[in-house]
């Protein structure tokens, strides 16, 4: 349900619509849309993956959606919307929503509906151990799913998160993120020439796979700084994937894991980004910076089969990006890749410390 719909309600007549829930395919929804809504089929589990995934990448840039949602009037979609999904369709695609809570609600009853009709114990085939907890990434509420009870409570908790689905918006990320604006509007005011954002350029050395970048980067400094960004980026997403799809790792070895990607996040990617914001694009742009691309080198990753030779090549390629970032120098006056450079080091050091000698 959208945050500004639940704002226009009266408390007497929004607690009313709190206080009836609706049944769909038997089971009890925890929130409610106020408007009609098209059907999405989720008819077997790839849709289902399908929808998640989806949910995902929404989540990844939730902040720009709103805040556009908020200042754009009359804005026009990009293209028309998909056509809706046939049941007897056996490939997954996209279906369309009117909004975020529309697509989780959806979710929802694809879970009830699956677990009708392959069983709660087929349907929730992960275990505990191999999911993620509170302990992992330090977030809390973060629980491993086991059942329909605990699917569902994740989806409500995201979207009261994300909307405030039961009237409390203000603390939710949809009023934080107006709040921002409002701020943002009123600074403007108060000062036009005001500008939060550096001058970025959607900008990169080169292009992936025939994908090329709006603007190139001529500055060798920059460039070097980009490089290492993304190298970084990928090999962060490689020890990610290697949590979740693990193999013969312990749980303590998989905390390790864990570890060094959130520090890999906060002590490399962080203090790059922050860098690139800054840092000239080149002479064929004044005035113009670079900003982050997270641009991999291809579109499909790798997963090595064997814990102890993807433990090494981890630590190998932070050895080897931590020699290119010493080679950089520092860009300007900046000092951030020389303490990047450590903290590659010190990834790399502690890695080996849990590879056992052969």
């Amino acid at each position: 349900m959208s945050a500004g719909v639940a704002g226009r309600f009266a408390p007497a007549t929004f607690q009313y619509f709190l206080d009836v829930l609706t049944v769909e395919d038997g089971h009890r929804q925890g929130y409610l849309s106020f408007m009609a809504e098209t059907a999405i089929v989720v008819g077997d589990r790839k849709e289902l993956t399908f929808l998640l995934s989806q949910a995902a990448e929404l989540e990844h840039g939730l902040m720009c959606e709103y805040l556009y949602g908020a200042d754009a009037a009359g804005f026009q979609p990009a293209g028309l919307p998909p056509r809706p999904m046939r049941p007897e369709e056996i490939v997954p695609r996209g279906q369309d929503f009117a909004t975020v809570g529309h697509l989780y609600r959806s979710i929802e009853r694809g879970f009830g509906h699956l677990a009708d009709k392959l069983g709660a114990e087929r349907l929730f085939t992960g275990p505990a151990f191999q999911q993620a907890d509170e302990r992992t990434f330090g977030w809390p509420d973060l629980r491993p799913i086991t059942g329909l009870a605990g699917a569902n409570r994740a989806i409500e908790r995201i979207v009261e998160q994300g909307e405030g689905a039961r009237g409390d918006w203000a603390n939710a990320h949809y009023g934080r993120f107006l709040a921002v604006l409002d701020e943002y509007r009123a600074m403007r005011n108060e000062d036009p020439a005001f500008e939060p954002a550096h001058p970025v350029a959607a900008a990169a050395v080169r292009g992936v796979e025939g994908v090329e970048p709006d603007v190139y980067i001529s500055d060798p400094a920059t460039g070097g700084c980009s490089d290492l960004f993304n190298a970084v980026y990928e090999l962060l997403l490689q020890m990610i994937a290697r949590y979740f799809a693990f193999g013969h790792e312990t749980p303590g070895q998989r905390q390790v894991l864990a570890h060094t990607a959130v520090d890999l996040m906060f002590e490399a990617i962080k203090p790059l980004g922050l860098l690139l914001a800054r840092l000239p694009v080149g002479p064929d742009h004044p005035g113009a910076t670079a900003g982050a691309s997270f641009q991999l080198p291809y579109r499909a990753s790798f997963l090595l089969p064997h814990r102890r030779s993807s433990w090494l090549r981890f630590a190998e390629r932070l050895d080897e990006l931590a020699g290119f970032a010493d080679d950089l120098g520092p860009p300007g006056d900046a000092d951030e890749v020389a303490a990047v450079a450590a903290a590659l080091r010190r990834a790399a050091a502690n890695l080996m410390a849990h590879v056992e000698a052969v």
